[in-house]
């Protein structure tokens, strides 16, 4: 694999490209509301941003009036993001009973979850709070409302909009009056919304709400949904970086008990103020072209606002506003440096500086007008995360990863050193006990299982791997593919202060090709000049319906110029390509190794077939499902559908379509299913009698929406077969982004599970037929699972060959020799949306749907 194909496969984009919406926008009544927390929107690759679909009502019984809250009144975004009371399982006869396998040898395992040992067993009363005049301030909030401890008790859980309390207030509406420091007078109404017994699912929203206070406790800060430890912070000064330690906490009813998953955490913070950055492009810029270059590093940029704990994404930057300017508050004007001193107590220094837009992507009250964007102060902004440059720095990383790369051992002494200081914090255990809760001092305690390795088969030779390593690159050399398609006809076009190694390249090409049985002619080699456009007009002069692949040499890794070459190849003359950048060809001790992986994907992208593994099950098509979302073609969403068409797996179509924002994601690929069904009978002369559809790029709180529409909109694309076509369908929600981590006790070690390990018992949901496997193995750092969760499932499919298959499935990968997280048609799906998201912004010829041309 390239160097640029490496950190592809990885879903790292080339540069962001964001329209910034006008400053225009920034209206004088724009409120600084509180921020949309990053557990709102969740972006990036496949994240699916669309409507969320029905809330359940069974499980959020709370007021109608709460959800008609500002936002700014709340305490922050909320949403459901751990998809309680979605009870799939119920309609699966075949698994009602047990949901577990039993092939593969057990092994002793822990879990990064800690049970609930006691909780309340009293009735719950829920309030909801209201202030007038409104109150931003989540802390201001709370201190208004706690000086009447009086009248509400020691013990209550409150987070900016509910209150929780053990005992019901004498009336159903008590009114409050406080006053804050500057003599302002505040209404406050309390209002019983709910009366919640101890086995109301709401509860387990109310235990979570009472262990954030403890992690408040304990000192910790809340950034988006997790909590980290400033007082603890790891330095980088070389990088002007922090690292704020910090833990993920989610308490929900598991398999075996109602536990605490708890897992550890970073943030990276620059220790630069945005207004830092901002007076240093001015310095290195100048005046003139200060505004393009600043909106440019600008713009997109995640930044934390420490009076608030919240983060914000920079859309705009209003300048034409600095913090002398006004905003309407209630009924009177208040300069934005007035309302950062009476709100937060902060001093703003530089009164010249302009303000940055983030547009808050949420409704006001029900038939209020949206609120207006967040106007936010540069100097009271810290950047967070790495940008492009950052992340391309190998030095950068390396150190990050040396603080935030933790292995089983030292991620397993951190959690146990987390519930400790819980146990020993007098104030913690006071709490916890004034609520009735108490946690388990240890890690939980499983048994999972290690499936046994597969043998791979490769032309007419099959081989096993070493399944520790889960990788057969060394294995596989010099033997034949399965179908290797000769290269007669094929350009390389490079420049002339690349062409030693455009020749270096050829030569290491035909030598690798003959042991993999691809016959190769000598390519046509084609010259051209540095600039974008020459590249384009020879590839339009050259390239025509003859030419079997085409191989471009970038001096290097512009995003516009590999874009370009994409966009042409991909949909105006639709040819298989492969771009190497010259670096990668640098080293000529490790030229051969880079040619062996770049015949190798030429020879996918032609329709090559390279290895596969034994599938049992006959007439099989499996389906992967992911989607992207392209910010620079006015966010639409990009679906791509990728099916199997044959027995072994080694043929795949392919079809990207792009939706636009809000447009629910199967809408479009029910055209591409079709399709697939269509190319299916076409190659083997019937219909697949069984299909299993793997749905990637659900994100938290989207499962309903899978489960309530896209299920139904599968099995109408299938009806369009025909009214008698009725297969036997599956599908299964993939994740790969969660918390759960598991650790294997080998020889008196902690280690990572070895590829292979199931886990189906104990910390999965009750309510849901789901698995988790441990399928890769890592060098470094702790292995993360992939959880699995089949939503739909008419097959019939014993637990045990649904956990085998999917294992299988993650070995068919043609970009990488070995196992890899997810089964191969999601990770091809997400580099078709991810290409198409990235590079191109339109759907790719149809010409190219019988191919693997994204890899």
């Amino acid at each position: 694999m390239t160097g640029r194909a490496r950190a592809r496969s990885r879903g790292r984009a080339r540069g962001q490209e964001v329209a910034a919406p006008g400053a225009s926008q920034a209206r004088e009544s724009a409120v600084p509301v509180p921020a949309v927390s990053s557990e709102g929107e969740l972006a990036g690759r496949g994240r699916q941003k669309g409507a969320p679909g029905p809330i359940v009502e069974n499980v959020l019984q709370i007021s109608a009036g709460f959800y008609q809250v500002k936002l700014g009144e709340r305490g922050g975004r909320r949403r459901d993001f751990n998809d309680t009371g979605i009870n799939t399982r119920q309609a699966m006869e075949h698994v009602k009973d047990s949901k577990s396998g039993t092939s593969g040898s057990k092994i002793k395992l822990t879990a990064n979850f800690f049970r609930i040992l006691s909780r309340p067993q009293w009735v719950l009363y829920q309030y909801h709070v209201d202030y007038n005049p409104p109150m931003e301030s989540r802390r201001l909030r709370s201190a208004l409302l706690f000086q009447h401890e009086e009248a509400l008790g020691s013990a209550r859980s409150f987070d900016g909009a509910l209150l929780f309390l053990p005992h019901r207030l004498h009336d159903k509406e008590t009114v409050l009056h406080s006053e804050t420091r500057n003599g302002e007078k505040v209404k406050i109404t309390v209002t019983l919304t709910n009366e919640l017994p101890p086995s109301s699912p709401v509860c387990l929203q109310f235990y979570n709400i009472i262990f954030k206070r403890i992690l408040r406790i304990l000192n910790m800060q809340q950034i988006g949904r997790n909590y980290y430890n400033p007082h603890d912070p790891l330095n980088i000064p070389q990088h002007r970086l922090t690292i704020w330690p910090g833990y993920t906490t989610t308490i929900l009813h598991y398999e075996s008990a109602i536990m605490m998953c708890t897992d550890v955490s970073h943030r990276v913070l620059r220790s630069e103020t945005v207004l830092d950055i901002m007076a240093n492009l001015r310095q290195r810029c100048g005046s003139q072209q200060f505004a393009d270059i600043c909106a440019k590093e600008l713009i997109g940029l995640t930044v934390l606002t420490k009076y608030n704990n919240r983060t914000y994404k920079i859309d705009d930057i209003a300048w034409d506003h600095t913090p002398n300017n006004t905003f309407k508050r209630g009924d009177t004007e208040i300069s934005f440096k007035t309302y950062y001193k009476t709100q937060y107590g902060l001093e703003i220094s530089d009164g010249n500086q302009v303000l940055l837009i983030s547009h808050v992507k949420k409704m006001g009250p029900a038939g209020a007008p949206p609120p207006g964007p967040a106007m936010l102060i540069p100097e009271l902004c810290y950047p967070t995360g790495l940008t492009e440059k950052m992340r391309a720095d190998f030095r950068i990383m390396k150190d990050l990863s040396s603080h935030t790369r933790l292995d089983p051992e030292q991620r397993e002494g951190r959690l146990n050193r987390f519930v400790t200081t819980l146990k020993m914090n007098a104030n913690a255990q006071a709490e916890l006990d004034q609520w009735g809760l108490n946690f388990d001092k240890q890690l939980l305690n499983l048994t999972g299982r290690v499936l046994q390795g597969e043998r791979i088969f490769q032309g007419s030779k099959v081989y096993d791997y070493n399944p520790l390593r889960a990788d057969w690159s060394k294995e596989m050399r010099g033997v034949p593919l399965i179908v290797a398609p000769p290269l007669n006809n094929w350009l390389l076009f490079y420049t002339r202060r690349n062409s030693s190694e455009a020749q270096a390249i050829l030569q290491n090409l035909q030598k690798v090709s003959g042991p993999l049985g691809i016959r190769t002619q000598r390519a046509v080699m084609i010259e051209y000049d540095e600039y974008q456009e020459s590249l384009l007009g020879v590839m339009q002069q050259h390239v025509g319906p003859q030419t079997q692949m085409v191989v471009v040499i970038l001096s290097s890794n512009r995003k516009d110029k590999y874009d370009s070459v994409k966009k042409y190849l991909c949909v105006d003359c639709p040819v298989p390509s492969q771009c190497v950048v010259s670096r990668t060809l640098s080293r000529p001790q490790n030229l051969m190794t880079v040619a062996t992986k770049i015949a190798l994907q030429m020879a996918c992208k032609m329709g090559g077939e390279l290895w596969s593994v034994e599938i049992p099950l006959k007439q099989l098509m499996i389906v992967g499902i992911d989607c992207y979302h392209d910010t620079a073609a006015g966010k639409r969403s990009i679906g791509a559908l990728v099916a199997s068409l044959n027995q072994a797996m080694s043929r795949w179509f392919s079809m990207c379509v792009l939706q636009h924002k809000g447009q629910e994601i199967m809408d479009g690929l029910k055209k591409a299913l079709t399709g697939a069904l269509k190319d299916y009978l076409k190659i083997n002369n019937c219909l697949p009698s069984r299909i299993i559809v793997y749905r990637d790029g659900v994100g938290d709180g989207q499962l309903h929406s899978v489960v309530n529409f896209e299920v139904s909109q599968i099995m109408d694309a299938i009806k369009a077969m025909g009214s008698d076509y009725m297969p036997k369908l599956s599908v299964v929600v993939v994740k790969k982004r969660i918390s759960s981590r598991f650790f294997a006790h080998l020889n008196g070690k902690v280690s990572n599970p070895p590829p292979g390990t199931v886990v189906d018992t104990d910390v999965t949901r009750p309510e849901w037929y789901d698995f988790y496997i441990v399928s890769q193995a890592v060098n470094m750092g702790s292995v993360a699972p992939t959880h699995y969760n089949v939503v739909f499932d008419t097959s019939g499919l014993k637990p045990d060959h649904m956990q085998r298959l999917t294992y299988k499935l993650c070995h068919m990968y043609y970009n990488w020799q070995g196992i890899i997280r997810v089964p191969a048609p999601c990770q091809y799906a997400h580099k078709l949306a991810f290409l198409v998201g990235q590079s191109i912004h339109r759907e790719p010829n149809a010409h190219l749907a019988d191919l693997l041309f994204y890899l």
